[in-house]
């Protein structure tokens, strides 16, 4: 289905991978784990599978359709209905739209020629329609979008009126149609989805889950979740950023942990072992050195103790990790940011009206709502990136915000790594901001790397760089742990704990709530506020 050959992956002068031979294949019936820490290239190397990217070297066969979901969708027409959005995975929106076209023809020509010819165009448009499953087809795409928490009420606005959240439900509802005929016959469509689980609920989550299984078409699958790799793959790829090298295991989830834990046990042994032969060795060698006679039969020591040494396996170092911190705020008043009777509606579609807020001093908040309740919009408006239709928001004395974007709008994809943390510090010692970049893991070429070719995990840790080096006094954060690794998380998760300023967080992971020890919410759509309580993290999950 999938075969890549002699495949060779770099994002500019770095190698992510290196795989000779026909190494990575999928096959039907393949649910493949491509696993890796952040930046070993798993988003850039599942681009390439999917044929959104050119390998540096070596060649991809698809031999069926493919359905990928990348990290950040980016639809193209903002103007069409979520609802055709989906049906576009088989060509059956346009198909509908020209059938209701000739509906009207048919109704309106009065010449009899005209109306025979368009009678005719409209059955050949049914006899298609059907081909590709007609009305039970939409019947499917309903129910997909519905398991997925996609009411028929958001089906049927427009992709420009939904949160960042439902539009990325509808991408992922678009490809699983495209793999579904409805009739439980066999797929041909091997689905590519990176982090598929964001911005979904546990109910959405779980009948995921059993899509995934049933599925027999390949699969490659890259995700943070833990209970969906256990749940899901068969088979794992793990990228080793250290060696850029793939390791293929054949095998279930539970299984492969097993395996890669013996296998660097085992590496282990084997470099002790190594270098107490290479230690006697080379005093050996020493000793013979000092004989004039015996320099040939040392330098030939030497050179066995060095062959032992490049024979063997690669020892897998410990994983870098992102030393996070958030420097003191800068001083403000007492209460740095004030929002009164701000409102948002699309058309006739009322988002969310009448929030007022203030964010004193060092607070901790929570925006709570459903999918589509206006939480990422508010926090846009509370960052001054987009305008209310009503009210005002109202900076305090000092207020220096600092905004995380869930979709990474802070971050320009054409510029660099370095040219974006100078853009976000302009005012910064060069040498300052190499050093905070090294501690958020950017060094050497990966400075002069474009931003869009980062991974979502080395693109939330440029955009929380960028925070860091703000000093800011309120943080304004829209899902700042999606994408991450679970080290990489638990970083961020330690930051929030030990930061001083304020904080308004927009969350779907519990344990950020948990983290951030917030003192109250404000609940969407109707702007209530409430003290903070352990309840709302069932709320959080669900939304």
């Amino acid at each position: 289905m999938i075969t890549a050959t002699d495949l060779e992956v770099r994002a500019g002068v770095r190698t992510l991978l290196s795989a000779p031979g026909s190494l990575l294949r999928v096959q039907p019936g393949d649910r493949v784990g491509l696993v890796g820490r952040n930046g070993a290239g798993k988003t850039t190397t599942m681009r390439i599978l999917a044929g959104e990217g050119e390998p540096y070297a070596g060649t991809v066969t698809r031999s069926t359709s493919v359905g990928y979901l990348p990290q950040d969708p980016r639809e193209g027409n903002l103007d069409q209905l979520a609802k055709d959005r989906v049906l576009s995975a088989r060509g059956l929106d346009e198909i509908l739209a020209k059938m209701e076209k000739l509906q009207v023809q048919m109704a309106e020509h009065a010449d009899e020629a005209a109306r025979d010819k368009a009678i005719r165009k409209y059955g050949n448009l049914e006899d298609r329609f059907s081909s590709l499953g007609g009305y039970a087809a939409e019947s499917e795409a309903a129910r997909i979008c519905n398991s997925l928490g996609l009411e028929d009420r958001i089906l049927n606005q427009p992709l420009r009126t939904l949160s960042g959240g439902q539009r990325r439900r509808v991408e992922l509802a678009r490809i699983l149609f495209s793999a579904s005929d409805g009739s439980g016959g066999k797929s041909g469509t091997t689905l590519l989805l990176d982090e598929p689980t964001n911005h979904l609920d546990a109910d959405s989550i779980n009948w995921l889950r059993g899509f995934l299984q049933n599925h027999d078409g390949g699969l490659i699958v890259i995700s943070h979740d833990v209970e969906l790799l256990d749940s899901v793959v068969n088979k794992v790829w793990f990228l080793d950023a250290v060696r850029g090298e793939a390791d293929i295991y054949n095998m279930d989830w539970k299984k492969y942990l097993d395996a890669r834990s013996t296998d660097e046990a085992r590496r282990r042994r084997e470099r002790a072992n190594a270098e107490k032969k290479v230690s006697a060795l080379k005093t050996q060698a020493d000793k013979l050195g000092a004989k004039a006679t015996k320099a040939a039969a040392a330098k030939n020591m030497l050179r066995r103790a060095e062959r032992m040494m490049n024979e063997l396996d690669a020892e897998r170092v410990a994983d870098k990790v992102a030393r996070i911190k958030f420097p003191s705020p800068a001083s403000c008043g007492r209460t740095p940011l004030m929002a009164s009777g701000l409102s948002k509606s699309y058309g006739s579609l009322e988002v969310f009206t009448g929030v007022d807020l203030a964010i004193d001093k060092g607070s901790r908040v929570v925006i709570l709502g459903l999918n589509g309740a206006g939480k990422t919009t508010l926090l846009r408006m509370l960052a001054g990136m987009e305008q209310p239709d009503t009210g005002q928001i109202e900076p305090g004395f000092g207020l220096k915000r600092g905004y995380f974007a869930q979709e990474h709008d802070t971050l320009d994809d054409k510029l660099s790594v370095w040219d974006n943390i100078r853009f976000a510090s302009p005012d910064a010692a060069e040498q300052e901001l190499r050093s905070l970049l090294g501690a958020f893991m950017f060094t050497g070429p990966q400075l002069e790397q474009p931003a869009g070719t980062l991974s979502g995990g080395e693109k939330t840790r440029l955009a929380l760089a960028g925070l860091v080096s703000s000093a800011a006094n309120v943080l304004l954060l829209d899902e700042p742990t999606n994408n991450l690794d679970p080290v990489s998380r638990e970083q961020v998760l330690d930051a929030l704990r030990t930061y001083e300023g304020a904080v308004v967080l927009v969350t779907h992971d519990p344990g950020a709530a948990e983290a951030l020890n917030p003192e109250r919410i404000i609940m969407l759509p109707d702007g209530s506020e409430d003290h903070w309580s352990e309840e709302y993290l069932e709320l959080i999950q669900l939304a």
